[in-house]
């Protein structure tokens, strides 16, 4: 009788050795699985369940059916590292050295003959993606972590459902995680007004539990496969002035040129996933000229083989840069390379201005954010807090000339769980415009100086202590 009274003690020790020893085998960040062993053991059962449910690392094998080749696009000529040298000038062309590193990195071509208009804020960037949409003759491929259920994801709803009925293909992918951002949903809606829907990584799938830490972040829209967009900007009225107290700042971007086709593929591929439907041919890949003089190249990371790629092209432009770095990220939580290759870059020389928001809509990332500035702080770089909204903006400028912008944060999230998009750019021109926008942001802004970070109260920085030790999992 005391046998059956003590088995279950017996399963949850042997159920959390078992884990432990996943952990330990499979756990790269060391902080995360010291953590996950402690909540293993000191929370019996539950402990377990957590692990199971948002610790067991099943993204690989899941995610790497999102790597179904599709059909043949056809190839694009990439710029060449003589190209490009010649395309820089001698003041850049040490940020050569950068594109042979996304070469490798990648394994996609750098294409020039590309135009990046700047779009800030909502008011600007959706009146510019309805005009697209209104204008499309062929084909819409929209896909959205938040399609709000509001006045502008309404007005998105009815200019794809007049592009529909004027002959055009239509097809929108909503991630299941953020649809629940609005309620009711809007994948319902858009369906039940005739519209070709998708979601990504729905419940129904083999295990509902992947879904909670697996998402699509990528914002993108492609009309007749020649005009994208793609930024930080999700389908939702808080990204214009009217909303009110829940306005938030962003910024978003219009491309055209033959690096679109590079945005087309990237949904495509999800879209395959997530729909069944390969999507090929002149309707979705046209021919494409050159526009203009941005050389660019897209860059979609994601917790498959993509893995890390975004951090590799964080800490290779840190450690290409020469003059100066600034970013913009509404998340700022990162791991130790990234803070080492910050530290070392602002060592050098190198003038490293991080601009963040002084209030955000996730307070728990706040707090944890605060927990580790000092990091940073104490080795020469420069962090300031924007004043006003909330500033959603995500933006990374190397010596002026180099531009990393989508849609991903400088967070565990994005840089390990999340499918992101990106695009890459090189262009003074570009540069120096997007440079002198953050400058007037930080000149409105107000300094984080070390001491401000030691200067706070005790129970607040071991509320922020605290919040940090989940940083591997916000």
């Amino acid at each position: 009788m005391e046998l059956w009274y003590s088995l279950p003690a017996l399963l949850v020790t042997a159920l959390s050795l078992w884990l432990t020893g996943h952990v330990v085998l499979v756990k790269r960040d060391a902080r995360a699985a010291a953590l996950w062993v402690a909540i293993i053991w000191f929370l019996p059962l539950g402990g377990a369940l957590l692990y199971l449910l948002l610790g067991v690392n099943r993204l690989r094998r899941h995610a790497s059916n999102l790597r179904r080749p599709a059909r043949p696009q056809g190839k694009s000529a990439g710029v060449g590292m003589l190209e490009l040298r010649l395309a820089m000038g001698p003041a850049d062309v040490h940020l050569t050295e950068m594109a042979a590193l996304v070469n490798r990195v990648t394994g996609l071509p750098l294409l020039s003959g590309n135009t990046v208009s700047t779009l800030v804020n909502g008011d600007t960037a959706f009146v510019a993606m309805l005009a697209a949409v209104e204008r499309a003759r062929v084909s819409i491929t929209l896909s959205t972590y938040i399609f709000g259920n509001d006045r502008v994801g309404h007005a998105f709803r009815e200019a794809l459902v007049r592009a529909q009925q004027r002959g055009v293909e239509v097809r929108v992918l909503i991630d299941a995680a953020g649809e629940r951002y609005s309620w009711p949903p809007m994948v319902s809606v858009l369906q039940n007004a005739g519209l070709r829907v998708a979601r990504f990584l729905p419940g129904k799938r083999a295990s509902w539990l992947v879904g909670l830490n697996l998402r699509n972040h990528r914002k993108l829209l492609v009309c007749d496969g020649r005009i994208g967009f793609t930024g930080g900007m999700n389908l939702r009225v808080h990204h214009c002035r009217s909303s009110g107290r829940r306005y938030t700042q962003d910024l978003h971007f219009c491309v055209e040129g033959p690096v679109v086709r590079q945005l087309q593929e990237i949904f495509a591929q999800d879209w395959d996933f997530a729909a069944g439907e390969h999507l090929y041919g002149e309707a979705w890949f046209p021919a494409l000229a050159p526009v203009g003089a941005v050389i660019a190249r897209a860059v979609p990371d994601g917790p498959d083989e993509d893995l890390d790629q975004l951090s590799w092209m964080f800490m290779g432009a840190l450690s290409t840069a020469k003059r100066r770095v600034s970013i913009m990220t509404p998340y700022f939580l990162p791991d130790r390379s990234l803070v080492n290759a910050l530290n070392l870059a602002a060592l050098r020389g190198v003038t490293v201005d991080i601009l963040l928001p002084a209030h955000n809509n996730l307070p728990f990332v706040h707090w944890a954010m605060m927990g580790q500035l000092w990091q940073v702080l104490g080795h020469g770089c420069r962090v300031w807090f924007s004043t006003g909204p909330f500033d959603h903006s995500k933006l990374m400028i190397v010596d002026d000339c180099w531009v990393f912008l989508g849609s991903a944060n400088w967070d565990p999230r994005s840089l390990r769980l999340n499918f992101e998009c990106n695009l890459e750019c090189y262009d003074r021109e570009l540069g120096r415009s997007l440079a002198a926008l953050v400058a007037e942001r930080i000149r409105a802004a107000r300094p984080c100086t070390l001491a401000d970070v030691d200067a706070r109260a005790l129970p607040v920085k071991l509320r922020d202590g605290v919040a940090r030790l989940f940083s591997p999992f916000l």
